[in-house]
C-alpha cells in the first residue's frame, strides 16, 4: 500500500516532518518516508526523540536524510525553536504529518458521563489534541509559504465528527478533535490564499495497535484493529491521492470522506 509518490502531481524531492515519531504510526510513518527515495530531507519531532533507540539506529542508518529535533508542541517558544532549526537546514517543507495526540494519560481515562468531566481534564485534551496542531501550524508558516506543493495534516479521529456521535462520553477527547477539525478547515483556508498548491486535512488512522488504543481495543471488530505499519501506509497513500481542491477536508484511512 506504500505510496509510490508522496505528493500528487509531484515528482521532485520532498522536505517532510513528522511530528509525534516516537508514536506507533509516527515511528511507521518516519520508516517508510525513509523508503521513499522522493524524500531528500526527514525531520523527526517528538518530546524525546533524542534517546528513542529506534530514532538514533534510523539515524545512523539514514545520516544527512533524517534529523532528530526533540520538541514539545503545546510549547509556543519550543515551536520557534523547532522552526528556525528547520529553515537553517532547508528552505521549505513539502510534507508535514502531525500524528500527536492524547486520549488518557496515567489515572486520567476519557470521560464516560458528564459528572466524570472537569476543567483541568478539558484543558488536558484540548492542548495536545486542538491547540498543539494549528500551534504548530503557526510556527511553520513561513515554510510552507512558497509555490511548490506543500501538505499539513495532522490526525484527527471519527469521534471527533458531530454528525457521526451516537454514542455520547469522551467529552474532552471528541470536543478537543472537533476543535482541530476547525482549525484546521480555517488554516486550509488561508494557507490556499498564500500558496495555491497547498493542502491542509484531517485524517482517521483507524483504529490502531498503539498505546493509545489499547485499553480500548476489546470491542473492536475482527479485521478492524490495524497494526501501525499498515495504518502508516494507508495515511500515505491518502496523501499521495489528494490535491489542493481536496483541501480542508477530513479523510478516513481508506480515502473516504468523513462528515463534520
Amino acid at each position: 500500500m506504500q505510496a509510490k509518490r508522496l505528493i500528487h502531481d509531484w515528482d521532485h524531492p520532498v522536505n517532510a516532518l513528522v511530528v509525534g515519531a516516537t508514536g506507533g504510526i509516527g515511528l511507521a510513518l518516519v520508516r517508510q518516508m525513509l523508503d521513499a527515495p522522493q524524500v531528500e530531507r526527514l525531520f523527526a519531532v517528538a518530546r524525546t526523540t533524542s534517546s528513542n533507540p529506534d530514532l538514533l539506529m534510523l539515524a545512523v542508518q539514514h545520516a544527512g536524510r533524517l534529523t532528530l529535533l526533540d520538541c514539545d508542541i503545546r510549547e509556543e517558544a519550543a515551536l520557534a525553536h523547532l522552526a528556525s532549526s528547520i529553515k537553517a537546514s532547508v528552505p521549505a517543507l513539502h510534507l508535514v504529518i502531525n500524528t500527536a495526540g492524547i486520549l488518557h494519560e496515567g489515572a486520567r481515562m476519557p470521560e464516560k458521563s458528564l459528572a466524570s468531566v472537569t476543567l483541568a481534564g478539558l484543558q488536558h485534551a484540548f492542548a495536545i489534541n486542538a491547540f498543539a496542531p494549528i500551534l504548530l501550524a503557526k510556527a511553520l508558516l513561513p515554510l510552507l509559504r512558497h509555490t511548490e506543493p506543500a501538505i499539513f495534516a495532522s490526525l484527527s479521529a471519527r469521534v471527533g465528527s458531530i454528525s457521526d456521535n451516537r454514542t455520547g462520553g469522551w467529552y474532552g477527547y471528541r470536543a478537543a478533535k472537533a476543535a482541530q477539525n476547525q482549525l484546521l478547515k480555517t488554516l486550509a483556508l488561508e494557507l490556499t490564499r498564500l500558496n495555491r498548491r497547498s493542502i491542509v486535512v484531517a485524517l482517521h488512522p483507524g483504529t490502531t495497535d498503539t498505546a493509545l488504543s489499547r485499553p480500548f481495543q476489546a470491542n473492536v471488530a475482527a479485521g478492524k484493529l490495524f497494526t501501525a505499519d499498515f495504518s502508516a501506509a494507508a495515511l500515505l497513500q491518502v496523501l499521495a491521492q489528494r490535491s489542493p481542491a481536496d483541501s480542508g477536508g477530513f479523510y478516513a484511512w481508506d480515502g473516504s470522506t468523513i462528515g463534520w
